[in-house]
């Protein structure tokens, strides 16, 4: 799939300010480099990640939200919408669904890249977040059928938002991925968004580095490439 002159707008939806940086952040500062309008879904407010005892979820959610705005002017973002879900608690609900749906239907994406929507018992220790199993099931659910048919959630009708159909669907954190991305060019640009969460990094910027090209190096390997993003790819069908 070559989306440069191919596709003209991308939407990333996911649970948490700082997971696009983490998992899809090279991807997304070439597909901008390339002119692509990228556009980041936030479902929670990220009012529960700091063992900072001193500080109120309020603070955390203004902290967060300025973090992620700093990291997407880093990236060269289009825009940032945060739904505002509380922190930690997010399922994949009907209210979920329908507002990022809306989303699709307000700004368009060609492609959307979003969270792995089950649980990945591969024997590590991140054995997976509730919340980004939640906002990637609710996302598949928004791409299809829900941003699609105008007869689901009508409400969106009367605000003017027709239906969009996604063509294709990026997701993170699949345990058997087939779609690998050249993210040479723009690792640094990925570091440095990253390094943009402050409230969430724990390690020195030189750690931050390796740590990142290490999992990309991982992620390209057997690939000719040197530092890749990898996926799984889904084509939603006419």
């Amino acid at each position: 799939m070559a989306i440069k002159g191919e596709y003209k707008k991308a939407m990333v939806v996911v649970a948490h300010a700082d997971d696009a940086e983490f998992g899809c952040s090279g991807t997304v500062a070439k597909w901008c480099s390339e002119g692509i309008e990228v556009v980041y879904v936030l479902c929670t407010d990220g009012s529960k990640g700091s063992n900072d005892k001193s500080i109120t979820s309020s603070e955390l959610v203004k902290l967060r939200q300025d973090e992620q705005i700093v990291a997407g002017k880093i990236l060269g973002l289009h825009d940032v919408v945060f739904l505002g879900y509380p922190d930690a608690y997010l399922e994949p609900t009907l209210d979920l669904r329908r507002d990022i749906a809306r989303e699709i239907r307000k700004y368009k994406p060609d492609i959307l890249i979003t969270t792995y929507p089950a649980r990945n018992l591969n024997g590590s220790i991140r054995i997976g977040h509730p919340d980004h199993i939640a906002a990637g099931e609710a996302s598949l659910a928004a791409v299809f059928p829900t941003a699609r048919d105008h007869l689901t959630f009508p409400e969106l009708l009367k605000d003017g938002l027709k239906p969009h159909k996604v063509k294709e669907v990026f997701i993170m954190g699949h345990p058997n991925p087939d779609k690998w991305i050249d993210v040479t060019l723009y690792i640094e640009t990925s570091i440095k968004a990253l390094m943009a969460h402050e409230s969430q990094i724990q390690w020195r910027e030189d750690e931050v580095s390796g740590r990142m090209k290490r999992s990309r190096e991982e992620a390209a390997h057997g690939h000719e490439i040197k530092y890749a993003e990898a996926f799984k790819h889904i084509h939603i069908p006419d």
